[in-house]
């Protein structure tokens, strides 16, 4: 036992506070990591999981979009075949479909 806590009346009240504290210490290391800054990293996190959302739905919106073009001009395509001029889609020929 170290020589501060032999002459302490409450050597074994310290001892625990200090060993609670040692825990509390740990237990935030290994939480939060070596950063002081644990509490503003939390508030980035939502920002960063939003922005991922919004990019997802934007992409998917965009795809979307550009495929409603194509199927719209496939249609005009099949509508007017004699106008379309552009290319035949293959295996499929003049009639039927």
């Amino acid at each position: 036992m170290p020589e501060a806590f032999q002459f302490t009346p409450n050597a074994e009240q310290y001892v625990l506070q200090a060993d609670a504290l040692r825990r509390r210490q740990l237990r935030a290391a290994l939480l939060y990591g070596s950063s002081r800054y644990w509490r503003r990293r939390q508030r980035v996190w939502p920002s960063v999981i939003a922005g991922l959302i919004l990019t997802g739905v934007i992409c998917g919106a965009i795809t979307v979009a550009e495929a409603f073009q194509k199927q719209q001009e496939i249609n005009e395509q099949r509508e007017n075949p004699q106008q379309g001029g552009g290319p035949q889609l293959p295996g499929r020929g003049g009639m039927g479909g």
